[in-house]
């Protein structure tokens, strides 16, 4: 029996050395970040622009591989069923890590069981647009002007089970109105009908309606993260006026379960620190983004956070998807 102990224990010690060893020598090797949307797509695009930063202050190549489909879960599963040494981060978004899992019958990953979250990379506000013919200069007057026309004001998505789409039925929640949910394939039919007038509202990215606003062919009246955007600091906050309202489209990185966590450290610094770059911060905002780099435990927490609160929206709003 005390054999048995001491071989169990000097497997355990060997297993932990090999571990720490392996953490110290990090990295000796390219280091995939799997983009788990379509090549040249925003994603892909910040995390090129990140990916540079980390190959010039980790010293190895950095290498961007898009593996897109089913919403971004292909990548994802790819990601959690790798190797948890380092070498393969998936550049993660609110979508396929915390959306998707309140709405699809069955998932191929736990997101809280299955990673380890390094850090958010950026925050992505959706601001609320009207149509310039919506009598409604404010949230308080959307709010009153939709519940008189109650069930008659049309809310655009860019699809089903999408930031936009939940965005929509959370003002509808914490509103106490009923606007009707009408999907879409991507902004810009959106913005094409309502500039057409066959929809009322809708939450978009910033950078999509950026010539809209400009043009003052739509009408701005807040946005969706807990605090008011940068690109847009004369907008309120939803949160300021419906407190606990936040869609949020973020993006992160992740690495498998297990990665160590001298690994998980070293690289939320070194994105941490690529984020505070000028350049970086320039090509951000220009996509109405703001940077975070926030610690994996912080990043954790906003995921429980995310998980829940899409939960309790998809019951109420009966959503679901195959």
């Amino acid at each position: 029996m005390k054999t048995m102990k001491l071989h169990t224990l000097l497997t355990v010690m060997a297993l932990a050395f090999a571990t720490g060893a392996s953490a110290q020598q990090y990295p000796n090797k390219p280091i995939r970040i799997i983009n788990p949307w379509t090549p040249a797509g925003p994603a892909e695009l910040l995390a090129r622009t990140i990916g540079v930063k980390l190959q010039e202050s980790l010293g190895q190549p950095v290498l961007i591989e898009s593996r897109p489909g089913a919403n971004g879960t292909i990548g994802a599963t790819f990601v959690a069923k790798s190797a948890p040494d380092g070498y393969t981060i998936l550049f993660s978004h609110v979508g396929p890590m915390a959306i998707h899992p309140a709405v699809a019958a069955s998932m191929p990953y736990d997101t809280l069981k299955d990673f380890e979250p390094i850090t958010q990379v950026a925050a992505g506000a959706l601001v609320l647009l009207v149509r310039n013919d919506i009598p409604a200069k404010s949230v308080p007057e959307l709010l009153a002007y939709a519940k008189a026309n109650a069930g008659k004001l049309s809310c655009g998505s860019v699809g089903p089970a999408s930031t936009t789409h939940f965005a929509c039925e959370m003002f509808n929640m914490m509103g106490g109105v009923s606007t009707i949910h009408v999907p879409y394939k991507g902004s810009a039919p959106v913005v094409t009908d309502m500039l057409g007038g066959q929809i009322a509202i809708s939450f978009l990215n910033i950078a999509g309606v950026t010539g809209q606003l400009k043009a003052n062919q739509l009408r701005a009246l807040a946005v969706t993260t807990l605090k008011r955007s940068p690109v847009l600091p004369d907008l309120p906050a939803l949160n300021e006026l419906m407190p606990g309202f936040e869609v949020n489209s973020w993006y992160g990185m992740m690495a498998p379960a297990g990665t160590p966590k001298a690994i998980v450290q070293l690289l939320q610094r070194e994105t941490a620190k690529a984020l505070k770059a000028p350049d970086v911060n320039e090509r951000l905002r220009a996509g109405g983004l703001d940077p975070v780099g926030n610690t994996p435990e912080e990043h954790a927490a906003q995921l429980r956070a995310d998980l829940a609160r899409w939960a309790k929206v998809a019951k109420t709003a009966k959503i679901k998807i195959d």
